[in-house]
């Protein structure tokens, strides 16, 4: 068995979450959840120890925005995410916590979840216990830790010269980014956080937004230096496809330099690709829209001594997206290995 952590945030995250959880041996939040038993395919062997996500906590756009503006919370919506992710009845529960008020009033665009645990905050006067509160109540399999309690902001600029200031606008620069940082800069990281870290087995990077989920963990003193400290391997998944505005023209190699120049070289020791032919038909869609295929030339990273593991991750249907089953497959190899050492 091995413990895993995550680093992420966003859509990306929880699609990693929702494989994984389903190999998580108990509940280290004490929810009650029974062994997990494996599904078709998996071995008892296979099981999760402990199972963390550690999420950045700089968005500031939609409902989590506007709840941090009119309440002073932290960002709520990436941790909303992690919790239906890897909630015990995830079904139902994403159906109440994903649920988007209409417009026509004051919380026109909340999404429940949201509410939810800025309630859970109020009560309780700890946006942590919030969360522990609501791991318990809806028996998540894993842990959920915010990268810093700080309110933070995230910034970035571009070739052009111009300043991105917030993570919406970093995300929808639209040109090619040639730095991020965290405001405030030292902003301390969470100490559970910072500890899941160093215990882990295994410390996975993404996937998800580069510049929006990724690094902005990584810009984290604290979370940044943690994860170079742990004896852990450290993996990138990698993105399947560029993101629109944010990772324009972006290759493998260029998401491992971002986050070298981020966080120093020598930080990811693997790199995960898909190994599968992306269909014709949702390529020409997604070129529409400006997104590629995120290419990888195995012979750089390998000269740069980072090893590519390739196998089939690609979900089915008409959407270019992680499959979560395949996913967890990949990693759980990945840790096998690891065990292996």
């Amino acid at each position: 068995m091995s413990r895993l952590v995550a680093v992420g945030g966003g859509s990306g995250l929880a699609v990693l979450l929702r494989g994984l959880k389903h190999r998580v041996r108990s509940s280290p939040s004490g929810g009650g959840v029974p062994s997990a038993v494996p599904e078709p395919g998996g071995q008892p062997g296979d099981l999760i120890e402990e199972l963390a996500a550690v999420v950045t906590m700089s968005d500031d756009g939609g409902s989590s925005g506007r709840l941090r503006r009119d309440f002073g919370v932290l960002p709520p919506g990436d941790i909303r995410n992690c919790i239906v992710a890897l909630a015990d009845d995830e079904d139902q529960l994403a159906r109440l916590f994903q649920y988007r008020f209409p417009a026509g009033g004051d919380l026109a665009g909340h999404s429940f979840g949201n509410l939810f645990l800025t309630a859970l905050t109020g009560i309780t006067g700890d946006f942590y216990q919030a969360i522990l509160t609501a791991e318990s109540i809806l028996s998540v399999r894993g842990r959920i830790l915010p990268a810093t309690l700080t309110d933070t902001r995230l910034r970035g600029r571009g070739t052009s010269g111009r300043t991105y200031e917030g993570e919406s606008a970093v995300g929808a620069s639209g040109e090619r980014l040639t730095a991020v940082e965290m405001l405030p800069p030292n902003a301390p990281a969470f100490p559970v956080a910072v500890d899941a870290l160093l215990r882990a087995d295994l410390i996975l990077l993404g996937p998800g937004s580069l510049y929006t989920s990724i690094l902005p963990n990584l810009l984290i003193p604290g979370i940044r230096a943690a994860v170079r400290e742990s004896t852990a391997r450290v993996v990138l998944l990698l993105n399947l496809m560029t993101q629109p505005g944010e990772t324009d023209e972006l290759d493998g190699l260029a998401h491992l330099d971002a986050i070298e120049q981020h966080a120093g070289p020598g930080l990811v020791d693997r790199v995960l690709v898909n190994s599968t032919p992306l269909p014709e038909g949702p390529l020409r869609m997604y070129a529409v829209a400006g997104a590629k295929p995120v290419t990888v030339d195995r012979a750089a990273f390998e000269r740069r001594g980072v090893e590519v593991v390739e196998a089939d991750l690609l979900a089915s249907g008409g959407l270019i997206r992680h499959d979560p089953r395949k996913l967890t497959a990949a990693v759980l190899s990945l840790a096998a290995s690891e065990a292996m050492r």
